[in-house]
């Protein structure tokens, strides 16, 4: 049996990664815990002739790197068991990070037409309008579709693990083998699914994106994205990326992030349970128009879940409505006392937010979906009887 030690990450199990990886502690009054450094610039060598002024591996001014950002992406690849990670301001720098790195004019890309709302956005406007990138949104849940999508310039397959917000799952380790075969890079948003619930880089994704903001954190308390891969993609990220285009972490949101990290194994198994608590209660319901989670039997891709997550979990995000106009849902919504009306998701606290039938995004989603709008849940950390006794009484307050 290898001896665990804390300053090597892969003698450690997940949950001594958690405490351990990445903790940078040298310092005046040896500190145990990364202290933060709200500096923007560190001190050089004496010779500083060898120096690389765009060098990302040492702290030298923060928009390239800074002591806690540096041991941030330490743990995160340790986490997700990747060679390399990149942290930047949010989850869309994240993903436009990687967008604008590996993309150039001309290129083309298959993108899940389920997707956030920023993703969206990017390919149906900014993008293509800009740099004359060409996309092709499909159903990635049908690798048919994502087959005859790709095509000998496609450079880029770009999936959520779990779709924001209908819940679709799609199977990475089969659209890794059919971007692959082009020569495509496989990215995927996991932002619903942080490890251990999910590492796609061992399904063959080549790059997978979080919104630190969300489940790593889990305090929604400070805002952040990364990028984790292979070292090589990793790199030109960074130099491409987070030193010429600066949208870097700040330490102090580094530092936050590193410590709500510590307890996300802990954190998400509470998570997974209570949302399958409270999906099933919802789906049993009839006064609930429809119930999307993975979890469920009924859900279209719930045997693809199983395969692909095991007997980890489903997730904790939830999509449903009730049976009745938007002014139902939102009435169901203010009939709430425990659950908290707000965007973002990952928190400790439990979110809701009813999002309505319009927008470009609709058009791809299932027809309760279009009809009926949808509640975005996300299962926060209180005791799950007492999330289920708060969404039966609003539940009996507006029938």
């Amino acid at each position: 049996m290898t001896r665990p030690d804390r300053h090597d990450p892969a003698t450690l199990s997940l949950l001594s990664q958690a405490v351990h990886a990445g903790n940078l502690v040298d310092g005046a009054g040896h500190p145990i815990r990364t202290p933060i450094a709200m500096a923007n610039s560190y001190g050089l060598p004496d010779d500083p002739s060898q120096l690389s002024w765009s060098g990302t591996n040492v702290p030298l001014y923060t928009r390239n790197s800074g002591v806690n950002q540096l041991g941030l992406q330490q743990r995160l690849a340790a986490l997700e068991r990747a060679e390399d990670a990149v942290a930047l301001a949010s989850g869309v720098a994240a993903l436009h990070a990687v967008f604008f790195t590996f993309l150039k004019s001309g290129d083309h890309v298959v993108i899940a037409d389920v997707t956030y709302e920023a993703t969206f956005k990017l390919f149906t406007e900014l993008l293509p309008v800009k740099y004359g990138i060409e996309a092709t949104f499909v159903d990635t849940s049908d690798l048919d579709a994502v087959r005859a999508a790709v095509r000998p310039e496609t450079r880029l397959v770009h999936v959520e693990a779990i779709a924001n917000p209908t819940t679709r799952v799609t199977d990475i380790a089969a659209v890794a083998e059919i971007a692959h075969e082009v020569g495509a890079l496989l990215s995927v948003d996991s932002t619903f699914t942080p490890p251990p619930l999910l590492r796609p880089v061992e399904l063959g994704a080549d790059l997978v994106v979080h919104s630190l903001t969300k489940y790593i954190n889990g305090h929604g308390d400070a805002m952040g994205g990364a990028v984790v891969g292979s070292r090589e993609l990793i790199h030109r990220i960074k130099q491409e990326a987070m030193v010429d285009v600066g949208g870097v972490i700040s330490p102090f949101n580094a530092w936050l992030i590193t410590r709500g990290s510590v307890t996300l194994p802990l954190r998400l198994p509470r998570h997974l349970e209570s949302a399958h608590r409270v999906a099933e209660f919802l789906d049993a319901d009839a006064r609930v128009a429809y119930v999307a989670y993975p979890g469920l039997a009924s859900h279209p891709q719930h045997e693809v879940a199983v395969r692909q997550f095991g007997d980890r979990g489903f997730g904790a995000m939830i999509a449903f409505a009730l049976d009745g106009p938007p002014e139902l849902q939102n009435r169901f919504v203010a009939a709430l006392r425990l659950v908290t009306s707000a965007v973002s998701l990952g928190h400790d606290e439990s979110l809701i937010v009813h999002v309505g039938t319009e927008g470009a995004r609709v058009a791809a989603y299932p027809e309760p979906f279009r009809r009926l709008g949808h509640l975005r849940f996300s299962i926060g950390l209180e005791d799950p009887d007492d999330l289920i006794a708060d969404l039966a009484a609003a539940l009996d307050a507006v029938s």
